[in-house]
């Protein structure tokens, strides 16, 4: 049960508790009830279970809204980390699905986004999620790492070589009206060799959540290879890796894709 709200993001944790509060829902609320409120319909099936474990006892709305609350503030003081994989699942151990974190992750961030990733095929369906977010948040603040890297044998400049990629990436990869800023790692691009490559794979909403995963950006990745992550909700670790990326720019290490 305490699981299954901490599953929620925070900001429909707190969207639930307000809706308790004001009388906007009560303990015996519908599903349909409770995702006009929360917008989703999963997340409308975790509270769902919650509140009917409720049911049965005598507990008013106010303070089931209390007790939503002092979750939050317990899981700040104790972050929890839950494992999620892709790829077969094992019976009787419980994992969470990397497609399913990246998309809730991503989905739910109001304020900022840090996607890294080393590659990403079909980039309408890769990036799927962050431009619908994007096109329904527009302050949201997107930023996208990415591996830029120049085929064996391949002795095009690099100045051109990155004007051919973002030229397809904004023409065909890119699905959202509105565009995140794109970072890549220059050194993936020198002629001698990579003197190194962007090769992390996470995501930092709102500097709050965190999901460090093996998985790149591919359809094999999200769903059928064996790929193992971290989710954690920890806003100490996660500013701490904003801001190195965000250094990583500021330090020209990594350099803009034009727009």
């Amino acid at each position: 049960m305490i699981e299954a709200i901490l599953d929620l993001p925070t900001h429909v944790r707190e969207r639930l508790a307000v809706a308790l509060e004001s009388g906007l829902l009560s303990g015996s609320a519908t599903a349909t009830a409770l995702q006009s409120v929360l917008g989703n319909a999963e997340w409308a099936a975790r509270a769902s279970k919650v509140l009917g474990e409720f049911a049965a006892f005598t507990v008013s709305n106010a303070a089931l809204a209390a007790w939503i609350r002092s979750l939050g503030k317990a899981e700040a003081r104790s972050p929890r980390a839950d494992l999620v994989w892709s790829g077969p699942e094992v019976s009787g151990v419980h994992a969470r699905s990397t497609r399913r974190v990246n998309e809730e992750v991503i989905g739910a961030a109001e304020r900022s986004l840090w996607i890294s990733t080393y590659a990403f095929f079909d980039g309408p369906k890769a990036f799927e999620t962050l431009a619908r977010r994007m096109d329904a948040v527009p302050t949201l603040k997107a930023i996208l790492l990415l591996n830029l890297q120049r085929k064996h044998g391949d002795t095009t400049g690099a100045d051109r070589l990155v004007r051919r990629f973002a030229d397809r990436f904004w023409t065909i990869e890119w699905p959202g009206q509105s565009r995140p800023r794109v970072y890549f790692d220059p050194r993936a691009l020198e002629l001698d060799g990579p003197g190194g490559v962007l090769h992390a794979k996470a995501v930092v909403a709102d500097d709050e959540a965190v999901f460090v995963t093996s998985a790149n950006l591919t359809e094999a990745a999200l769903d059928r290879n064996i790929e193992l992550g971290l989710l954690v909700r920890d806003r100490t670790l996660a500013a701490s890796i904003s801001s190195h990326f965000q250094g990583l720019i500021e330090g020209s290490l990594l350099a803009p894709l034009p727009r």
